[in-house]
């Protein structure tokens, strides 16, 4: 097989292309099938889930008597009602579908109402008397970590003695960061249809990022094999790894429904019940300690980091990971300890949000950065680009190199050019010294985030490629569609490889009775795993073809080549499609199941070090705000981005990817608030209270561009992922908003938490004196 970058001086029509997304389309007209399009099959009932009134305490009794009565009610279920194990975790066996002796948090599930209208099963959930002798919860992760409660062990990365180099450094700085957590809002909300099948077999529609996932817990749950539960997507409205194990719970309760009546049964939460009832991006309390030089440059970090995980474990274990992965971001750290404690709390259960606990980390080193800046009154620029990783500098806390430091200095010093930073900066301080209420703020932060997954084994993927004898494509793989593109250009991959065009594939549903054994789409892996499963199985059946022409037309293999719709075997062609019904008539196999397994990994949890990355890939945002120091308001006024894709497979996908993450993590930072009370009731459960951003919140000028680059590792088509890390750009919009409130007393630290919301905003300006603010100069 020739080696992967041999291809990239081949004639290529779709790869490098800017082409739309293949459901383009059909999203603006509306006639993209979701599952709660699907046609539903005749009989199909539909299920409500009936949740617990506190956050905590030991079930007394559970009558479900009045729920049983209404009309239209076909069948109530709990916990008694699982044949198999009543638990949805992914790992660690602490998360029932069913809450049946003790519950943990506000509006656990604790029983399902199947009926025959939505409307009916809804209207009888709400009947259901559950008698709890409540406790007080633990909502805030201080009040977890005073309790001790942990999901999971601490764990840290240490290299030295952070505490004493820090002490010794000729200076020092202390602070507190809390950064808040995120709903993810997709704009489908998680859905099931479950159909049973004969012998007990299971037919499972699910919204998920994670199909195999579904169908080894639906399996569990109802004491089947594996292979007797297909789970089927064709497309996500949206994912951002609240799909990634959060479906489950709503896949498995519909399968229960349908193996209890015997008929199709369909769940669909609403949007309260999604909001209250999955889970969020982790929230952290952050404290730091860090020993400098004059010039900026960290010689010691102690970095403290308290996640809230919620009432189980689910993906915390990596997510925390992920955290303490990028809490360098791009810059070397002598001597550090990296340390995490998992709280456990009486709130649902946290779990995988684009970027994976990185954002977290990262944020937490930039404001470290900035706060060094404050204290020398410097430029945080000049800050960061004194910290970079580079020659002899390049060893990252969990003891992998980064053999690529110097993309970071070179796409840093091209967006700091480009964006005109220092006259900018110039211009914004001449600004806020004329203006006493309006203030700007300014900041350039760069990315470097690590892609793969950090569970080892994740990192492999399936495909299965059938070349028809008129030479049509079916193309399958255990990637998930979510809006992101991944079916787009992995199509793309699969066409130009047999030199097709693309109107000659067929993109075809996500499912595990094609596929098995799939991870889950995610750690932003997706095209870089399924497109070199795709690659590699369609280069198996293209070697076959290839075999069989040179036989038939007797030709060295070496002098036929695929371009154009047509195959050119020595000084003859023939249409594409003609070879495949000669091969066919031959006796050829078209098809083939393509696997790929990311190289060069290797991780030690224990020891903590490794090479838990492939590789990285890198950013940086330079961002400018103005903020209203009596009302809190912010506007974000111009965003320039230079962004790492490598070779972009497809650079109309991968600019929509870096603007859609810039503005999710934007909201994350800015308007997105997580309220809780005391009793574990979150608040913000509707867009009456939770506030995502808007299109009026899109900075109208947004310049976006490409790094002019390619990756140094063997991925397809020397790309890189392109999901997770622009997300993590928005930290410069954070950073600016800190700038601005910086620039009313330089002297001053900045305490300024995420969500910068106008509450926090006002809170870190301080008390103002409005009559001298406003009086003239």
């Amino acid at each position: 097989m020739p080696p992967n970058d041999s291809v990239l001086e081949a004639p290529l029509r779709h790869v490098y292309k800017p082409l739309p997304h293949d459901s383009g389309a059909k999203h603006v007209q509306g006639a993209a099938e979701y599952i709660d399009d699907i046609p539903e099959p005749a009989g199909t009932l539909h299920v409500a889930v009936g949740g617990a009134p506190v956050a905590r305490g030991t079930i007394r009794r559970i009558d479900l008597a009045d729920v049983q009565n209404p009309p239209g009610v076909v069948a109530v279920i709990t916990a008694a009602h699982i044949p198999g194990k009543n638990d949805i975790s992914p790992a660690t066996a602490d998360e029932p579908v069913f809450a049946h002796d003790r519950i943990d948090f506000h509006s656990q599930p604790v029983f399902a109402v199947i009926a025959t209208t939505r409307d009916a099963a809804r209207r009888a959930a709400l009947r259901g008397k559950i008698e709890v002798a409540a406790e007080t919860p633990n909502v805030t992760v201080e009040q977890g970590k005073a309790s001790g409660e942990r999901v999971l062990p601490d764990y840290a990365f240490v290299n030295g003695d952070a505490a004493k180099a820090a002490a010794a450094a000729p200076f020092r700085t202390s602070g507190m960061l809390r950064i808040g957590g995120q709903e993810h809002f997709y704009l489908e909300g998680q859905v099931a249809l479950a159909i049973p099948g004969e012998d007990g077999a299971m037919l499972v529609y699910s919204s998920t990022q994670h199909p195999s996932e579904v169908q080894h817990i639906v399996a569990r749950v109802l004491a089947l094999p594996d292979s007797f539960v297909t789970t089927r997507v064709r497309r996500m409205g949206g994912g951002f790894g609240g799909k990634e194990t959060q479906a489950t719970q709503w896949a498995v309760i519909a399968a229960l429904a349908a193996r209890a009546t015997g008929r199709p049964c369909k769940l669909r939460l609403d949007r309260d019940a999604d909001m209250v009832m999955t889970g969020k991006r982790h929230d952290f309390a952050v404290a730091y300690t860090v020993g400098y030089e004059a010039d900026g440059r960290i010689r010691a970090v102690d970095l403290d980091m308290d996640a809230r995980c919620g009432c189980s474990a689910d993906l915390s274990i990596g997510v925390v990971d992920r955290a303490m992965f990028h809490a360098d971001n791009a810059y070397f750290l002598p001597e550090f300890n990296i340390a995490t404690r998992r709280v456990k709390t009486n709130t649902v259960s946290n779990t995988a949000f684009r970027g994976f606990g990185g954002p977290q980390g990262m944020l937490a080193i930039e404001r470290v950065i900035d706060a060094i800046a404050w204290n020398l009154g410097v430029d945080p620029l000049d800050v960061r680009k004194a910290n970079l990783y580079g020659p002899g500098r390049d060893v990252t806390p969990y003891g992998q190199t980064v053999e690529d430091c110097d993309v970071a200095p070179r796409l840093i010093e091209q967006l700091e050019r480009t964006s005109n930073y220092r006259a900018r900066r110039n211009e914004i301080r001449q600004f806020n010294a004329r203006s006493p209420i309006l203030k700007k703020g300014i900041a350039l932060t760069p990315v470097k985030f690590g892609i793969s997954f950090t569970l080892t084994h994740l990192n492999q993927a399936g495909a299965l490629v059938h070349v028809y004898q008129d030479g049509s494509v079916h193309l399958n793989h255990g990637g998930t569609e979510m809006g992101q593109g991944l079916f787009q250009k992995v199509a793309q991959v699969a066409a130009d490889e047999l030199g097709i065009g693309l109107e000659r594939v067929h993109i075809t549903a996500t499912a595990t009775d094609k596929v098995p054994n799939t991870s889950a789409t995610a750690a932003s892996a997706g095209t870089d795993l399924n497109g070199m499963a795709v690659q590699l199985a369609v280069r198996e059946i293209k070697g076959r073809l290839i075999r069989f022409a040179s036989e038939t037309w007797k030709v060295s293999e070496d002098r036929i080549s695929f371009r154009d719709d047509r195959v050119f075997i020595g000084n003859e062609s023939v249409a594409f499609g003609e070879l495949t019904k000669k091969a066919y008539a031959g006796r050829v196999h078209m098809s083939a199941a393509g696997f790929y397994r990311t190289p060069k990994l290797h991780w030690d949890r224990e020891k903590g070090k490794g090479r838990p990355f492939f590789y990285y890939a890198y950013g940086a945002a330079c961002s400018e705000v103005l903020i209203d120091i009596l009302t809190g308001e912010m506007s974000v006024r111009r965003v320039d981005i230079l962004h790492d894709v490598g070779r972009s497979i497809n650079p109309a996908l991968d600019i929509g990817q870096i603007e859609g993450a810039f503005v999710q993590g934007m909201g994350w930072l800015t308007t997105e608030e997580l309220v809780y009370d005391d009793k574990g009731r979150l608040l913000t459960h509707a867009p009456s209270t939770y506030k995502i951003p808007v299109s009026s919140d899109v900075p109208a000028d947004f310049r976006v561009a490409l790094f002019d680059g390619s990756n140094r590792e063997e991925t397809v088509y020397r790309s890189k992922a392109v999901g997770e890390p622009p997300l993590m750009l928005a930290i410069s919009v954070l950073a600016a908003i800190g700038d601005a409130v910086h620039s009313l007393d330089p002297g001053r630290p900045v305490a300024l938490d995420a969500p910068a919301t106008p509450e926090a905003i006002l809170k870190a300006v301080g008390p103002v004196d409005a009559v001298a603010a406003l009086a003239p100069r």
